[in-house]
């Protein structure tokens, strides 16, 4: 719901900034139009980032479609980086050297304070899902955004922030051009406003490369996931214990474990399969594998 109220923000704001910029010439609102319309391009990568990493694993992709998700919120950090920023910083350095006399201000402005409204409101929304996410995980909101799994809603609280800082940039450059009557403002503040989304773009792209390559959760979840193996009626210890993120929320479980009870090797293999499937029905395990603990093997305390 987030990527989809941040779309239909963006190409609003988009076209409005667009007309805006052709009336009067900014170069920071040349900037900002670049950026809302990368943004609304990166959401379409990030529908089709959801759209793909819900489907279910297959024989082909045992671990499932999960990675899919920072495949293409990869593109969408990369398109923010090459369209908006690389395109905002020559935008500003041509306005530099070859500036044009800005006209009709109060255009600019009307555009920036309806654009703000609209890019505040995608921000609430993204903000009311990091809050409820955080709630159920029992996470801090900040650090959730920044290092957790969920690529796509990470994208949109990101671009949201920079949205609403590229738009105060916008505007103090245009409100410096007028007073001053020197160009050089909007083409410093185009340049600022492509930075700004440089370092974003960057920090996404370093983000989803991390899952990619693949990242284990937070300590508190890894002992929550230990806590729910101890207590289990047929496992008597943990042995040992991998948790990977193979998607947004998911977690491949490799553990080996100790059974309750003596049993012939058979039974035993038909036990473990079954505690492997209980430990699945937890929302945040999408594969778990158990093995058989060595009796040397020191046991995992919570």
């Amino acid at each position: 719901m987030a990527v989809v109220i941040a779309f239909l923000a963006n190409i609003a704001v988009a076209i409005a900034k667009t007309a805006a910029a052709l009336i009067t010439g900014s170069a920071s609102l040349v900037a900002e139009a670049l950026h809302s319309w990368a943004d609304a391009g990166n959401e379409v990568f990030l529908l089709l980032a959801e759209r793909s990493g819900r489907r279910r694993r297959d024989r082909e992709h045992p671990l499932g479609y999960g990675r899919d998700v920072y495949f293409w919120s990869l593109f969408a950090a990369f398109g923010l980086f090459t369209v908006g920023a690389v395109l905002s910083i020559v935008t500003g350095v041509q306005e530099l050297f070859a500036p044009e006399e800005g006209a009709d201000y109060l255009v600019g402005y009307i555009v920036l304070a309806v654009a703000a409204v609209l890019e505040g409101g995608s921000l609430v929304q993204s903000l009311r899902q990091v809050r409820r996410e955080t709630a159920r995980l029992d996470r801090d909101p900040a650090d959730y955004v920044l290092n957790g799994s969920n690529a796509t809603l990470r994208a949109v609280v990101f671009e949201d922030i920079a949205a609403l800082i590229g738009l105060a940039i916008a505007a103090a450059a245009l409100a410096l051009h007028e007073l001053t009557g020197i160009a050089a403002f909007d083409g410093v503040g185009s340049i600022l406003i492509g930075v700004l989304l440089a370092i974003v773009a960057v920090l996404l792209i370093q983000r989803n490369r991390r899952f990619l390559v693949g990242t284990t959760p937070p300590e508190s979840a890894r002992r929550e996931v230990l806590r729910r193996l101890l207590v289990h009626p047929a496992i008597s210890r943990v042995a040992s214990l991998h948790l990977e993120f193979v998607g947004p929320g998911q977690l491949l479980l490799i553990a080996a474990v100790d059974l309750v009870d003596d049993e012939a090797e058979s039974v035993a293999a038909v036990r473990l399969r079954q505690v492997a499937r209980d430990v699945e029905q937890h929302e945040s395990i999408a594969i778990a594998a158990l093995t058989l603990a060595l009796p040397d093997e020191p046991s995992l305390e919570v």
